[in-house]
């Protein structure tokens, strides 16, 4: 029975795939496969988003921590595009499955963990995101606070100015992710060809300004050894990861529309770690040029702005406003509103599970977390590659060495169906998520072991991969290339027959 259709790499429900599985609780409009007429983002769109989410204050700031544990320019930026290259691994092996089977996030971990156990990947990811939301919305709103009241002194006299603010944007944040991805695919579109205009902008004013690059770029590393050095370059190494690695989760939340497995690849893997290690050097390159202007060193954009004339804030005001709004909803509210909706498809939609997403982070109170325990969130923030690194690995595992790249899209949305292993619990991914964990918690509690934890997304990825593929290489959900072909009809463009022919 004929379930699904495979054309140029890309695999679509049929009607009779439909109407198995149209009614399941497993099921709604939002977390179905895609059609084919949906598959519409093409290269640029990619590149769209990653230009966008990538020219943001975080990143603006990324090599001042390295630089100030003692690394120079080079080995800061280095670091930084090095650590992208590496995370852009798992973000296009993820993606791939995004791309041909048209899933989201929350279904693609069915296949793992089971059709109630995908909650544990989903919410896990989702955490994090909200937390960051929060974070992220409060940096944003502050950032246009102070702005504003560079631009009008008497802004800071208005009772409660700063909650004000944060609740506009806010809003503004949930107002484009309640319309959905395609929404954000748009703001992607218009707001990454400003962004770069207002960095390269930047960084030519800082260095016409000062007359060169600045002292900052002839400063020498302050490491002595390469064992001094490599203490430093791990530990930055997982940082960098782990910037990206929830996105390395749920980047087929984005992949499900892309027009092929090409398109997206290329764009990825040429927009994202550029524009990090770039940005990042603009960072440097105009931080550097403020000693020489200003007298010292200012590593705050935003501070940087207000010390321009009103026309210039206001331009840098909207860059801002645009950087973070774009990181945030693309980052940070489309993983947990898709497991908020996978919790409940029959009732809950994407949008209202942004909005869900938005009203955890103001419960979350990002504004005391960062007063009163700011190290310890960032350093609980800053571990969550030990907890994605695992899920990363066997996500990777599942699809690629397990499944090799052949599942049954009807079984996705069945609630009792072979994806649903014993009781929608598949043991094999919570072990192997558990034992990947683990191993890099045995860094901290092992002295002599700490470099498992300063590596720990990379170590949990690749025990949780082996545990993973180990337990799961002669399960029975699995499909056979024959099982595969018996449910899926392969459909070739006219070009492909005639070349067939011809040769």
């Amino acid at each position: 029975m004929k379930t699904q259709i495979e054309e140029q790499g890309i695999v679509t429900l049929t009607d009779r795939g439909i109407g198995q599985v149209a009614g399941s609780p497993l099921w709604n409009d939002d977390l179905r496969p895609t059609t084919k007429q949906e598959h519409n983002w093409t290269g640029y769109n990619f590149s769209a988003l990653w230009i966008g989410m990538c020219i943001c204050i975080p990143t603006y700031t990324l090599a001042s921590g390295m630089i100030g544990l003692g690394m120079n320019w080079w080995q800061a930026i280095g670091t930084i595009f090095l650590g992208n290259l590496i995370i852009m691994i798992p973000i296009l092996l993820n993606a791939h499955a995004g791309t041909k089977f048209g899933i989201p996030y929350p279904v693609f971990a069915r296949l793992w963990f089971g059709s109630k156990g995908a909650h544990i990947p989903a919410l896990a990811r989702a955490i994090v995101a909200a937390g960051w939301f929060g974070i992220n919305a409060w940096f944003g709103g502050g950032a246009l606070d102070a702005l504003i009241t560079s631009f009008h002194s008497g802004w800071a006299n208005v009772p409660g100015h700063t909650a004000i603010v944060f609740l506009l944007f806010w809003g503004l944040n949930m107002y484009i992710a309640y319309r959905g991805p395609q929404a954000i695919r748009k703001l992607g579109a218009f707001s990454a060809p400003i962004l770069a205009v207002l960095a390269v902008s930047l960084l030519i004013w800082a260095v016409t300004t000062a007359g060169g690059w600045g002292p900052m770029l002839s400063t020498p590393s302050k490491f002595r050894t390469t064992g001094e050095f490599m203490s430093v370059f791990w530990p930055s190494l997982t940082g960098v990861i782990a910037f990206w690695a929830t996105l390395a989760l749920n980047i087929p939340d984005f992949c499900r529309y892309a027009t092929s497995q090409k398109s997206q690849a290329r764009a990825q893997l040429l927009s994202m770690p550029t524009t990090m290690a770039l940005f990042s050097f603009i960072g440097v390159a105009v931080t550097s040029a403020t000693v020489v202007i200003f007298g010292k060193a200012i590593w705050d954009p935003v501070q940087l702005l207000a010390k321009f004339p009103p026309v210039v804030v206001l331009i840098g005001a909207i860059g801002i406003v645009l950087s973070s709004v774009t990181i945030n909803v693309g980052a940070n509210v489309v993983a947990p509103a898709r497991a908020i909706e996978n919790l409940w498809p029959r009732r809950i939609t994407f949008g209202i599970g942004a909005i869900i997403t938005g009203l955890i982070a103001i419960a979350m109170q990002p504004w005391y977390i960062l007063e009163n325990f700011g190290n310890y969130i960032f350093g609980w923030l800053g571990t969550y590659g030990a907890l994605l690194g695992p899920i990363d690995g066997i996500a990777i595992a599942d699809y690629w060495l397990v499944r090799r790249r052949r599942m049954d899209l009807v079984e996705l949305y069945k609630p009792d169906g072979r994806y649903s292993y014993i009781g929608g619990f598949n043991k094999s991914g919570v072990y192997a998520l558990v034992i990947g964990l683990a191993a890099s918690l045995l860094g901290l509690i092992v002295p002599g072991l700490s470099f498992l934890w300063d590596n720990a997304w990379t170590v949990g990825l690749f025990v949780a991969m082996f545990v993973y593929w180990w337990m799961m290489k002669d399960d029975p959900s699995v499909l056979s290339e024959t099982e595969y072909a018996a449910i899926t009809v392969t459909e070739h463009p006219p070009e492909w027959e005639a070349a067939k022919v011809t040769v």
